[in-house]
């Protein structure tokens, strides 16, 4: 009987103590969980984005700050419900650290209160509306605002000859931005926005808006659509002889992304465009970036794949800053004020909105060594959200 005790106690002991065990083995791992579509038509998007976390995880190792990383991929196929679905899994059973990702506002805008309940970070790497990091103070983001692409462009296109435009911009949230951003700046500097024209997201036939746009008789058209349809946006604005009608064709940097470049073909030469990275940037380090991202994954980075990059080094960066504690508020204060130089030049975090400040070049199509790339010859430098700084200004 004695050793039967004994025996019970000795391994409830055990027990206990292999449960104490647990948790200390999963404080040595930190968790990332980064939600991004792999299938459906999104995924050439989705797909670029992981190739730039796992290239960042091959580069800079799987320890900080002593601890592991684990970066665990989720496919929210582009919706935003199963973006939220994944989230949540990932905080209640993976329990990450961090969420990161999200390729479009609907779904960055889906996750948000998943990340202010739970208390963890949401790092958004690829969705533009402003108004995303205003929803969680909780979320940064690597990527940019719509606004910031489109005031530099507005600002150069109206002291460039450019005096009557239209706006052709896809009817969702970042079209909107880009539309009003664009148009205020515009007149701000002179010009005028003879017709406003927005087209459908999903599956859009552009022949008859283009057509539309042509009627308006403007000196440039300003477009703000999807990267995914672009291809399809410079066929048809080809077919029609727009690109040697003499109307200067000007874009968010989503309409000539370098991973698009290729299979636009020569319609898209002397497009002009607005954005924050070109695989063709000349900084030393963006150099060493696209030379290991193309041996690694086949192709040159685009802005999705460069954002991703940062964002995970933003990441690892401010776990380093709290020297591995994960706590949510700990981890999100570190991320605020952060400045690094990337691939794509001088970055920091803005410490109020969260927001990121980098420099905007305006980049004009051409080949070079027998490929198409966007020259940038124009920088607007240390770019704020335009939008959030005019709200600051009017309180």
């Amino acid at each position: 009987m004695i050793e039967r005790k004994w025996f019970t106690l000795a391994a409830g002991i055990l027990l206990i103590g292999g449960l104490a065990l647990h948790p200390a083995h999963a404080d040595d791992t930190i968790k990332i969980g980064f939600i991004a579509p792999s299938t459906g038509q999104f995924a050439q998007i989705g797909n670029m984005m992981i190739a730039g976390a796992k290239y960042f995880i091959q580069e800079n190792g799987t320890k900080v700050a002593g601890k592991n990383i684990e970066l665990i991929i989720k496919d929210d196929g582009g919706q935003p419900d199963n973006a939220k679905r994944l989230a949540q899994e990932l905080v209640v059973n993976d329990k990450v650290a961090v969420l990161a990702g999200f390729t479009f506002t609907p779904v960055a805008l889906a996750v948000a209160p998943v990340a202010t309940e739970a208390k963890v970070p949401q790092v958004v790497m690829a969705a533009g509306t402003s108004i995303i990091t205003e929803k969680s103070p909780y979320i940064a983001r690597t990527f940019y605002t719509i606004g910031q692409s489109a005031v530099p462009m507005a600002q150069w296109a109206a002291q460039n000859g450019v005096k009557k435009v239209v706006t052709l911009v896809s009817d969702y949230a970042p079209g909107y931005d880009a539309e009003k951003t664009f148009g205020d700046a515009f007149k701000k500097n002179g010009g005028e926005v003879v017709a406003n024209i927005r087209v459908p997201v999903q599956s859009p036939d552009f022949a008859p808006y283009i057509q539309r746009a042509r009627d308006a008789n403007p000196d440039g058209i300003f477009v703000f659509i999807p990267g995914n349809f672009a291809g399809t946006f410079a066929r048809q604005y080809a077919e029609r002889g727009m690109n040697t009608s003499g109307i200067k064709l000007l874009g968010d940097i989503g309409v000539a992304d370098d991973d698009l470049l290729p299979g636009m073909g020569d319609a898209a030469l002397g497009l002009i465009t607005a954005g924050p990275y070109s695989a063709a940037h000349p900084s030393p380090e963006n150099k060493a970036f696209v030379a290991g991202f193309t041996k690694f994954a086949g192709k040159r980075p685009n802005q999705m794949s460069e954002s991703v990059y940062d964002g995970m080094r933003l990441i690892y960066e401010a776990l380093k800053k709290t020297n591995g504690d994960t706590d949510g508020d700990k981890l999100i204060a570190a991320m605020k004020g952060m400045s690094f130089e990337s691939p794509r030049g001088p970055i920091t975090i803005d410490p109020d909105t969260r927001d990121i400040i980098q420099n905007i070049y305006i980049r004009r199509v051409e080949r070079k060594d027998g490929e198409l790339y966007n020259v940038e010859f124009a920088t607007f430098p240390a770019v704020k959200d335009p939008i959030k700084e005019a709200e600051k200004a009017a309180k």
